[in-house]
């Protein structure tokens, strides 16, 4: 199983028609060591700009690692670092990810994640690798200050939040379950 966040840019083939591309391949992503298997796809519909979900994340024995990509409109995608004794535990990076650009962003077991769309009626579609189990559905608060995460967002437009995600605990109240692998977060694109 991958512990690397990608940014993964499919090729598209077009003509006068429009285009054509292939978003998943067990081959091609175990070449870019995705091995994880996909059990569950799941598909949002945002229909505000502004509307932010995350930063979540499943503990173990449920945890997911999570195949994301935006099927209409544009979102800025992130993945945060909580793995314990992690040096970038706490860290970020994000990506914006759009139905015109058709890029994907693979988020490993060990990292929360949460969107922001930047249109309305936005769509986001993903593959996970485990079921969702209540029980174990966790999160960090989508602005802690010791994160930082620089969402795109207007000076002083505060983001359209569900109840659960309007109280989720900070990061320095979170008692991390997943262990540190030997990779520290990075972005590589493919």
């Amino acid at each position: 199983m991958s512990s690397k966040v990608l940014l993964i840019k499919p090729k598209r083939f077009g003509d006068e028609r429009g285009w054509f591309t292939e978003v998943y391949s067990k081959k091609k992503f175990s070449e870019y060591g995705i091995v994880d298997d996909f059990v569950q796809d799941n598909h949002s519909l945002s229909v505000p700009a502004g509307t932010l979900r995350g930063l979540h994340f499943q503990t173990p024995p449920f945890a997911q690692a999570k195949l994301v990509r935006c099927i209409r409109g544009k979102i800025f995608d992130v993945a945060v670092d909580v793995r314990r004794g992690s040096p970038t535990y706490g860290q970020w990076v994000g990506a914006e990810l759009s139905a015109e650009n058709g890029h994907q962003l693979f988020i490993p077991v060990g990292f929360a994640h949460g969107f922001v769309t930047l249109e309305t009626s936005t769509e986001v579609t993903y593959k996970v690798t485990g079921q969702y189990a209540p029980a174990h559905d966790g999160g960090i608060r989508w602005n802690d200050p010791t994160v930082g995460v620089a969402w795109p967002l207007s000076q002083g437009v505060q983001p359209l939040l569900s109840p659960k995600d309007e109280v989720q605990p900070l990061l320095a109240d979170f008692d991390s379950p997943f262990e540190y692998d030997g990779t520290p977060l990075t972005l590589t694109e493919i």
